[in-house]
């Protein structure tokens, strides 16, 4: 457990990297600067998910938390799934702009509910 405050500082920190990532490349395609697509700001939140993602399994491992019996983790598993389809909807430019704000409203407002069951871990 002597590395329990390491691993969840990286959580943490990739968490919030994602979530401003997301806004980021949003804002840019609502500005209508769908440049960053050629740019490291194609790669960079997948890089930055796959830590987050490391950093998740290995907490779990660590702490011995079961999401069949830590709902909290269960929701927060099922929302992640559910903010992946959402946000790529939201970021795909075959879709209508309607479809893409829709999605990114409902990627934004699950990241919003994983980001308070990381915090709150009720017992329901």
């Amino acid at each position: 457990m002597e590395y329990y405050p390491i691993l969840k500082g990286v959580h943490m920190l990739t968490a919030y990297l994602t979530a401003g990532l997301m806004l980021l490349r949003l804002g840019l395609d609502l500005a209508g600067k769908t440049g960053w697509r050629k740019t490291p700001l194609r790669w960079i939140p997948h890089l930055n998910d796959t830590i987050l993602l490391a950093a998740a399994l290995v907490l779990v491992v660590v702490t011995a938390w079961m999401p069949l019996v830590h709902h909290w983790l269960t929701a927060k598993i099922i929302l992640l799934l559910g903010y992946i389809v959402a946000g790529k909807w939201a970021l795909d430019l075959k879709r209508s702009g309607a479809v893409r704000g829709v999605a990114a409203l409902v990627a934004l407002f699950q990241l919003l509910l994983i980001f308070l069951l990381a915090v709150t871990k009720p017992g329901f």
